[in-house]
């Protein structure tokens, strides 16, 4: 470990990806990328200095080291910001890495091959398919003044199926489904065949939406499944309670300790360990500030009960580090960033909600997302059906839902007993960062689109 000076954390970084992607079964991608370096980060003043460079050797390490306590020092004669000392957590040792068992890049575009090959005999109705297969895998070790030795590897792989077929009308739908989790090619597909069933299911599930319907606008009753509650812990609810966000001015800085939901209604960030003691999608052990990872309640019982903090915010709000400082490449700062964010499950039955609701809609896919620090926002839906008398009907085409969150979430009135992960996506706030999120399907109110 390098001999680090007050106030300083030095982090040496290794990023790797791979994709093959066929289009119409023709080879449109297929990529390999290896991006390292190695970055610094001291404080003074009350203000940090950052520095990096694409080299990781000991003159590298110096380099950096140098340039960000002098960048330090150049910010602390313009601007002289003082602030009380942050709080020095534990130093800590500690390893996750596993040997380096991926596949060769042919086994990526024979494994792509292959799925698309099963849906061109078996589909040939189709109007287009693609299949991705992509993977990423991100090496970090992270060293403090206080102490810290951290390494840690966390790698992860995706197959990815776009199906999308013509309709009555003269027009095309479209639906995709990821398939994978944290790991390797290796470790997350035996074969390509084991896939095949769940493709069949896309295919089915496609061809009822060509047949479906637009929803009525305007505000209903529906049950979201768990991939859209997922959607709305990360970006309706996660990104008004990062600390950084609620010192800009976010929301949740009103309302902590206040009602913002029904009672019914727990969410967490969580680091590594989920509710039910299984390992979480993308598990954080050790920030990138050194910082030993511990869940972020956000919601409990309805209640606001508090944020995500890097130290400095801790500092701040007079409360713990909670691990979520997180920086996506080499080159990058870390930032109060969400790791796996989830609404905890209840106690109904997926199927007795939507007997419940006389007439409303079953939301089931969603394509994207997106909301603002007041809480408000709107997500895509490209998969659901209608509920009419308790049952489902008709398939629906693509609409939107939106809400105010706060709002939308004292709405709710049953929270299923299942839960479940996505993990294959990207948040992009400011910089790319790997996330989980998650829930149980939640029975609530929203706006809907319509056409």
């Amino acid at each position: 470990m390098p001999i680090l000076p007050e106030n300083t954390e030095l982090r040496i970084q290794e990023t790797r990806t791979r994709r093959v992607t066929l289009l119409g079964g023709n080879l449109v991608a297929n990529t390999r990328t290896r991006q390292s370096g190695v970055s610094a980060r001291t404080l003074r003043g009350g203000l940090y200095g950052f520095a990096s460079d694409a080299d990781t050797d000991d003159a590298a390490v110096q380099r950096v080291l140098k340039a960000a306590a002098d960048n330090a020092a150049f910010l602390d004669t313009r601007v002289a910001r003082t602030s009380p000392p942050l709080p020095v957590p534990a130093g800590l040792s500690y390893t996750r890495t596993a040997d380096e068992t991926d596949a060769a890049q042919s086994e990526y575009l024979d494994f792509a091959r292959a799925i698309d090959a099963y849906i061109a005999q078996k589909y040939p109705d189709l109007a287009g398919r693609i299949v991705s297969v992509a993977a990423d895998r991100y090496h970090k070790r992270v060293y403090t003044d206080f102490g810290t030795v951290s390494e840690s590897l966390q790698p992860r792989c995706y197959a990815y199926v776009f199906l999308t077929a013509n309709t009555a009308d003269g027009s095309t739908v479209e639906l995709y489904e990821v398939y994978g989790a944290g790991g390797t090619l290796r470790e997350n597909f035996a074969a390509p065949a084991d896939l095949f069933p769940e493709v069949d299911k896309l295919y089915e599930q496609l061809r009822r939406k060509a047949e479906g319907i637009y929803p009525d606008a305007g505000g209903h009753t529906v049950v979201l499944a768990p991939k859209l509650a997922g959607m709305l812990a990360h970006e309706a609810v996660g990104h008004t309670c990062e600390a950084d966000l609620v010192l800009a001015g976010s929301v949740a800085g009103d309302n902590l300790g206040k009602s913002v939901a029904s009672e019914l209604v727990s969410l967490v960030d969580f680091a590594h360990t989920c509710h039910d003691g299984s390992p979480a999608p993308l598990p954080v052990f050790v920030d990138d500030e050194g910082v030993a990872a511990s869940d972020a309640v956000l919601i409990e019982n309805g209640i606001l009960r508090g944020y995500m903090h890097s130290r400095e915010s801790a500092q701040h709000y007079g409360a713990q580090p909670t691990g979520n400082a997180r920086a996506f490449a080499y080159s990058d700062e870390p930032l109060i960033r969400m790791r796996n964010t989830a609404i905890l499950p209840g106690t109904a039955k997926c199927a007795d909600m939507i007997a419940g609701v006389e007439r409303g809609y079953y939301l089931t896919e969603t394509n994207n997302g997106q909301a603002d620090t007041t809480g408000e926002f709107m997500f895509g839906v490209c998969m659901g059906y209608e509920i009419v008398h308790g049952k489902l009907g008709r398939a629906l085409r693509d609409t939107t839902i939106s809400g105010v969150a706060f709002e939308m979430l004292k709405t709710v009135d049953a929270l299923s007993d299942d839960f479940e992960w996505v993990s294959s996506g990207f948040c992009g706030k400011k910089q790319l960062m790997p996330v989980g999120c998650g829930g149980p399907a939640v029975r609530c109110r929203v706006n809907i689109g319509g056409r």
